[in-house]
């Protein structure tokens, strides 16, 4: 268990207890948004959850298995995301849930007005860097798992939810506001990504875009790559930084670690996906995860849903 899990498991803990076993929920207003921790005592099948606006929904402990109107049996886990746009509704099993081991989930849902807000001005400063200006969708569908940054945003809010601070509506509202900006973020870059796939040569950030995807096990030479981009070497660097978010390097390192989780979770061993992605060490591999996402590869490769 993580140091991260278990400070929202603390802060929590005192301030709910069960009233029903399936889905036992706790709620704290905040500023165009609400908290709500649901806490599952019982094996249970097919438990619905809607909401009238975004839902972001984290795990704190145990597993769950979603069943959206797109797709079925998708494994949720600790450390992973998953958005809900408003009005859709997903059926929820309980695979693993004890007496004494509950299942316990996090939600936040967040009204459509705040998200708007954050979604204009994000459009503001990435509409350069999305493929033909196109407008970010934040009710896009989410499943993916989060990093140790995003965790400790979802640490401070269920803090800031809880605790009775003079200025804790303001508090809850910046943490709010971080959250919608880093799931949009993940919208535009993926939105960036899948038009890099489809036409490559479009512009000098592209193809290199295209390349590093392409050569994630090699190392990176930023001089090389500002040639690619028929760029000077600043100009280069400072282009990439402002349409991607990251340098090149944080780039190459954040698609490693998001390439080497879906590896692991198809069963790749992590020896084998260490080396595959240029990993001469397997203890800095394991490192460089554990710091990513905050748990271990070998957590996430021998991670099993009970049927």
């Amino acid at each position: 268990m993580s140091v991260s899990t278990l400070s929202t498991k603390a802060i929590l803990a005192r301030k709910r207890s069960p009233v029903q076993l399936v889905e036992n929920r706790v709620c704290f207003a905040g500023p165009h948004s609400e908290l709500s921790i649901y806490d599952t005592y019982e094996q249970a099948n097919r438990v619905s959850l809607k909401a009238d606006s975004l839902l972001y929904c984290g795990m704190v402990t145990g597993a769950k298995v979603m069943h959206t109107k797109d797709q079925d049996n998708i494994p949720f886990l600790p450390h992973e995301s998953f958005i809900l746009a408003p009005d859709e509704e997903v059926f929820i099993d309980f695979p693993e849930a004890e007496l004494t081991k509950p299942t316990t989930c996090l939600t936040i849902a967040i009204s459509n007005e705040k998200v708007a807000q954050i979604c204009d001005r994000m459009n503001d400063v990435m509409h350069t860097s999305l493929p033909t200006a196109q407008a970010i969708d934040p009710n896009q569908h989410l499943h993916t798992i989060h990093t140790q940054a995003t965790q400790q945003v979802l640490d401070r809010l269920a803090s800031d939810y809880v605790q009775n601070d003079p200025d804790r509506d303001l508090l809850v509202d910046f943490g709010v506001s971080e959250l919608i900006t880093r799931i949009l973020r993940h919208h535009g870059r993926e939105a960036l990504l899948q038009f890099t796939k489809n036409a490559p040569d479009t512009n000098g950030i592209t193809h290199v875009i295209h390349w590093i995807e392409n050569n994630l096990s090699l190392p990176l030479d930023t001089c090389q790559l500002a040639k690619m981009a028929c760029m000077s070497r600043s100009r280069f660097y400072d282009c990439f930084k402002r349409q991607l978010g990251c340098t090149p390097l944080e780039y190459q390192h954040q698609r490693r670690m998001s390439k080497a989780y879906q590896r692991l979770k198809e069963n790749g061993s992590v020896t084998q996906v260490s080396y595959e992605l240029g990993y001469l060490s397997l203890s800095h591999f394991s490192r460089r995860f554990h710091q990513h996402f905050g748990v271990t590869p070998r957590q996430v490769a021998q991670a099993k849903l009970i049927n």
